[in-house]
Order: structure tokens, then sequence, then C-alpha cells
């Protein structure tokens, strides 16, 4: 057969020498937490299903009960016919539970991010967009046409200067994700309010990891950290620990209107399919009414934890080089400002919450650690690049309130096989 695209073949060739080529595998989500992969079960700690709600039999009768009465598509984009009861009640229950007036649903979370950015923005603004963002969130930014400029959330003084040279642009938007998804650290949202008021600029935050594991409520970490009123765009996800799929802004009628007429993403897509929007809605009222899901996820965080430190220990950061961590004591000390929030979270190093991070450096490391964790029943997501920086190929560990203290048992035992965990 002919090769249409003769340059190919090399390029792959090229990722595989490099421990970059990525495969696909058929898996089997099991109930508890667990999974099965080609034949072998394994307890799922690579999954963002936080609370266990994709497997929920709730959520999966809401399903039913909306396929029975409609069927399985939208046929159509939200704006011509696709808009169906489902999609209203969701966009209603996501209003109410974040306590803002109006939402907006999107097919997924990347189109939500890519969407409301280009929205908001264009080639007379200016956006600044931390280093360690979300795909979504860099490429809605690289979209928007609005003048670029990266920033690190552990070096503020660098977006404080670009913020004082900044006054010559229309809008300014400040843009980070609450959780970061490959280091489990969490965005300095406070400051970056303050900052963003000083300079007459806008905060965009992406909860896609935070919406049902931060807070009281379950909001996320603008709730935890108490600046929701002062972040003017909250885009949410789905597809992690609500359990289905899609993504969300939720805020004051007037920006919900402003997508509907101008998020490309939304207009232009099919609607999400009724079914989902219905096991959806199910899902965020269990978050709501049942905070001993969330409770528990924070336990099963604090015992993984306290399970590798024992006091001291290593936890790992991609921007830089491991972050070694002294007594607990110290560590809380370090964390001093997040620990004042209500949260039961034990805190370790930079990692907050069910994402814990391991930094191994070359990505031959972390996928030869990841087949020895499998052998070991555990599956564990290995990260490169480009996902990461060149140099910080990690194990990244996701915790769910699913696992029981077996699974994370077996997890602690495995990990302290295969990495270098004191």
């Amino acid at each position: 057969m002919r090769t249409l695209i003769p340059w190919m073949p090399a390029e792959l060739n090229a990722l595989a020498d490099a421990g970059l080529r990525r495969g696909r595998r058929v898996v089997r989500p099991l109930p508890g937490g667990a999974c099965e992969i080609d034949g072998q079960q394994l307890w799922n700690f690579a999954s963002n299903d936080y609370l266990g709600l994709a497997a929920d039999l709730r959520l999966a009768e809401a399903a039913k009960a909306a396929l029975s009465e409609v069927g399985v598509g939208a046929r159509a984009s939200a704006l011509v016919t696709g808009r169906t009861v489902w999609h209203a009640r969701l966009e209603e229950t996501l209003a109410r539970f974040e306590g803002q007036e109006a939402a907006i649903l999107f097919p997924t979370g990347y189109a939500a991010n890519v969407g409301t950015i280009a929205a908001l923005i264009e080639d007379q603004d200016v956006v600044f967009c931390d280093r360690l963002n979300h795909a979504s969130l860099i490429d809605g930014c690289r979209l928007s046409g609005a003048k670029l400029r990266v920033f690190r959330h552990s070096e503020l003084e660098t977006l404080k200067g670009e913020l004082q040279k900044a006054g010559g642009f229309r809008r300014r938007l400040i843009v980070t994700d609450a959780v970061f998804s490959m280091d489990g650290d969490v965005a300095p949202l406070r400051e970056l309010c303050d900052l963003a008021e000083r300079f007459d600029a806008e905060v965009l935050v992406d909860e896609a990891h935070g919406t049902g594991v931060f807070g009281e409520q379950g909001r996320g970490v603008c709730e935890h950290l108490g600046v929701e009123n002062r972040v003017a765009v909250r885009v949410g996800t789905l597809s992690k620990a609500v359990g289905t799929l899609g993504g969300f802004v939720a805020g004051p009628q007037t920006l919900i209107d402003w997508l509907w007429n101008k998020a490309r993403p939304q207009v232009f897509s099919t609607a999400l399919p009724p079914a989902i929007c219905a096991a959806a809605t199910a899902a965020i009222e269990i978050i709501q009414y049942e905070p001993d899901l969330r409770a528990k996820l924070w336990r099963n965080c604090e015992f993984v934890r306290r399970a590798l430190v024992k006091g001291s220990g290593v936890f790992f950061r991609s921007d830089e080089r491991p972050l070694r961590t002294g007594s607990q004591k110290d560590v809380q000390e370090q964390n001093a400002d997040l620990k004042k929030t209500p949260d039961p979270v034990a805190w370790y190093g930079n990692s907050v919450g069910p994402i814990i991070s391991i930094v191994l450096g070359e990505p031959e490391a972390a996928v030869a650690a990841q087949r020895k964790l499998e052998e070991r029943g555990c599956l564990v997501a290995a990260i490169r690049p480009p996902t990461v920086p060149q140099g910080t190929s990690r194990l990244r560990i996701s915790l769910s309130a699913a696992h029981d203290e077996v699974a994370l048992q077996n997890l602690v035992d495995a990990l302290r096989e295969v990495v270098p965990i004191p």
C-alpha cells in the first residue's frame, strides 16, 4: 500500500526512540475504583473520577430516563434545535450550585476554555497565562489573537511587572488553572485577584480539578479560598469529579448571554447528548447533598500522604527539581495560608488533594515505573512531554472516593517498591 504521508513513519520511530510514542489499550471499568486491562485487574489510580460518580447507578438511571424520552443524540447545536429540557435543567442546576444567575454548556472542558477565552479577548488585548496551565487554556490564549504574556504562579513578581507595562491594552485577562493537573498544587488566587484589582485586569479560573473536590459546598478552589466574588469567569468541567462529559461556565446573565453569542465552540458544535445532561444533573445534586462523599476523598488523600511521608519524605514538583519536605509541622507551616481554610486536608509539599505527582526525570524512567506498578496491581499514569516540560516525566497518581483502604495500602506498598520514597 502506497504511503500517502511519507515522512510520518520515520517521525513515529523518532517518538518511540525518545520514549514518547503513545499507545492505546482497552480498559474495562470495574467497581471500587478498579479496572481491567488485557485480562489483568488493576486498582485504577489514573482516573479523574475523583468522587467515583462515573459508576454511580443513580447517574445511570437518570441517563436511562433521558434516553427513553428523547433518544441518544442532541441532533443539532444548542442554538438551533439541540437544547432540550435536559440541557435547560442542567444549566439551572449548575447556576444554583455555583450561586450564579445562569450557566452555559460546552461539549467538552477543552471547548469551554478555548471558546470562553477567545470570546473575551482579541488582538487589541493582552492575556497573561500561567506556564503550567492546561493545554486548553494555553490554546485558548493563543487562538484569541491577544498579545500573550507567560508567568509562573510561583513567581508573581514577573506577572506584576508585565501588568505594570500593559496599561495601553484595551483589556487585560489573567488566565489560570485552579488546581494544576500535573502537579496537584493550587493557584495563588488571592494574590492573583489582588494584582488584577490593582492593574484593572480580570481573572479567569479553570476549576476542572476543583469542582466537586474543594470548598465547603464543593464549588472549587475559588470557594475554598474565598475569592468567588473577585473572579470574573469560572470555567468548570463535567468530566472529572462530576463523572460525565462536557464543560460549563456559570456566571452573571450578561456573561452567559455574551458566550451564547460569541463562543464559537459552543455555537458551532452539536449539543451534549441529553442523557449526559441528565446524568450530570444527578451528579451535581449528589455533590451538593452528600458531602460525606467529598470527605471520604479527603480522608483517602490524607491516608496516602501520611503513609508515604511518615514524618518526613520527598514529594515533587514539575517546574524545577524535587521538593524535599521536612517534618509534618514544617510542611504545614509552608502551606499556612491554605491551612486556614476549613477542608480536612493533610498538607504535604506542593501537592494538594487527590493528585500526587512523582517526578522521575526521563520518559523511559516514568514508563518503566508505570509497568512495574502494573505488575503490582496498580494503574498509575506515566506523564511525559509535551504534557509536561522536558526532564520532568513523572508518575501522576489520582485518588478517588471509590478507593477503599485495601486499594490505598496496595498503592503505597507498590510505590515503596518501585520509586525512591524513604
